[in-house]
């Protein structure tokens, strides 16, 4: 904090634009183009060194998207969508960083674009209509229209372990990745078993000499079903994006793949255990989750089964009995659901080994590796930390911004965050979030597309509303309508097994973090009618652009 109060007392060097972009990923790229259009003056800063965002940061070994190639990218160029090549059915991390450097040269983004710029504090003024905007290079931006676009999983979340900094070894968390670091023939330490530590494991398992891996909480993995594209698989994909694009946003999860509109209690025994064989076979976590059944989240029995089915896959593959029982998971299937490349199947190398956390938790960090309450010391030499994120709100609460009458977003999400529809917060005028909390749990790029052009069309209209009335108009939401959409959220989610179990979607991951809804789990595509509503009402829940 004193370091940011020296940079602010020597800052020197204001720039006034219409607005400002805090983030150069999927959304800030899309948002940064869309106002270009408006003919808006649109600057974007980023801690990073370039584009990417989260893909920036998370360059560990087996990075990928969960998500399906053709539609992990914009649909928004469609010239571009027909022609960028993309080779297999999964888009790996390198080339996710390729694809948006390709899309900020073909739209000449860049130059619009600074880097290794912190966002220091944002405060609003009130007499100016202004956001004042201090960041690290020294530079205090006075913007009208301030946007975050920081995405879900951005602020690092590292495990409060005695010891951590006494490791004399390597140490890295995946989300701040070391390219220099050799993992070849070395021991190490994977901590965590989320995603993340789901692709690095099995990236790195056939290179390493050693690997353990430290789970507190078994998760169920489905393969990922990732194989190269065919030439007809792709002109069949190019012949239909338009629909593709539809089916998309007329989705509750917006994965590309058909949904199931069939309970689980509709089908014989025979018939379910057939339908997760083929989800199964096809891969992806996503559609095991809504591809077979439409009541997967909902339906205990249709969950249990399908916990059971994955269960009985671990045993069938893991041959080491001890190994795939605590590889076993045992509460609902009920989070971001994985996918991958063969998980299960590193445990079936002998050096690679499974600590369960639960039964023998870390007692501490040494120098020379992790010590477990069984008295065990781990000799290792690398420890990887895939412990995730202090995820959605977690990006925002570590910087200063204030809004009206001097209230930071951290007092005012003390209870947990909310907004309304995603975008905007009451007392903050003039501030939009790209993929904000209480946004709708789906394939990102989609989200991130509805939110950005929702955003886009509010600040035309409030451009408009300026120019007719010669006064700066200002976009706020009430505090009833973010009160509202909170109970829209909690409606949505009511009945999934979802809230009942633990994890980073409701903040049980961060010790301390207040638990709270931080998606929409009404769909994508009720989502977006939720969005036409209140466009198509006057921008309802809104204050008047320019107050009477």
């Amino acid at each position: 904090m004193l370091d940011q109060l020296a940079m602010r007392a020597t800052s020197t060097t204001e720039t006034h634009v219409d607005a400002l972009i805090v983030g150069a990923g999927f959304g800030g790229i899309y948002q940064l183009y869309a106002l270009r259009q408006l003919g808006l003056s649109v600057q974007v800063i980023d801690l990073a060194g370039d584009v990417g965002g989260t893909w920036y940061w998370n360059r560990y070994p087996g990075a990928m998207s969960d998500t399906e190639s053709f539609v992990y990218r914009f649909t928004w160029d469609k010239e571009d969508l027909q022609t960028y090549p993309w080779t297999h059915h999964y888009i790996q991390g390198p080339d996710v960083l390729q694809y948006l450097e390709h899309v900020v040269e073909r739209h000449d983004l860049r130059k619009h674009m600074a880097f290794n710029t912190e966002l220091l504090s944002a405060e609003w003024s009130e007499p100016e209509k202004l956001w004042n905007v201090d960041v690290s290079t020294g530079i205090r931006y006075k913007v009208k229209y301030l946007i975050t676009a920081l995405g879900l999983l951005s602020r690092q979340n590292y495990p409060d372990i005695p010891g951590i900094d006494t490791f004399k070894g390597l140490k890295c968390h995946t989300a701040a990745w070391d390219d220099r670091i050799e993992l070849k023939d070395k021991r190490v330490g994977v901590i965590g078993c989320g995603s993340t530590g789901v692709q690095v494991i099995t990236a790195i398992a056939k290179t390493v000499k050693e690997l353990v891996c430290f789970s507190r909480h078994p998760q169920y993995s489905v393969p990922s079903g990732d194989r190269p594209v065919t030439p007809e698989y792709r002109q069949m994909v190019n012949a239909n994006y338009d629909k593709i694009i539809d089916q998309v946003r007329n989705s509750a999860y917006g994965f590309g793949f058909q949904e199931s509109t069939r309970s689980f209690n509709e089908f014989t025994p025979e018939e379910r255990e057939a339908i997760f064989e083929e989800l199964w076979k096809q891969g992806n976590g996503f559609r095991f989750l809504g591809g077979g059944f439409n009541d997967i989240a909902t339906n205990r029995v249709a969950n249990a089964a399908a916990c059971e089915f994955i269960r009985k896959k671990i045993q069938q593959i893991v041959r080491d009995p001890e190994k795939a029982r605590k590889l076993t998971p045992h509460d609902h299937y009920a989070r971001r659901p994985l996918c991958g490349g063969g998980y299960y199947e590193q445990f079936n190398r002998d050096n690679v080994s499974i600590v369960d956390l639960l039964e023998t938790p870390i007692t501490c960090i040494t120098p020379n590796g992790i010590k477990t309450s069984d008295g065990v010391e781990h000799d290792l030499e690398i420890i990887i930390f895939a412990t995730g994120f202090d995820a959605i709100d977690g990006n925002y609460t570590r910087i200063n911004i204030r809004g009206r009458n001097d209230k930071t977003l951290k007092e005012h999400w003390g209870a947990g965050p909310t907004s309304y529809l995603g975008t905007n917060i009451a007392h903050f005028p003039n501030l939009f979030m790209v993929t904000g909390p209480q946004g709708p749990f789906c394939n990102i790029p989609a989200a991130i597309e509805t939110h950005v052009e929702f955003i886009t069309a509010t600040i035309q209209q409030a451009e408009k509303v300026t120019a007719q009335s010669a006064t700066q108009a200002v976009v706020e939401t009430t505090e009833q309508a973010e009160h509202d959409w909170n109970k829209i959220c909690e409606g949505a989610v009511e009945g999934s097994l979802f809230k009942e179990t633990a994890s980073w979607i409701f903040g049980s991951n961060v010790p301390g973090k207040p638990y709270a809804l931080r998606f929409f789990f009404g769909g994508l595509k009720r989502f977006r009618e939720e969005i036409q509503k209140v466009v198509q009402d006057n921008y309802r829940g809104y204050e008047p652009f320019i107050p009477s």
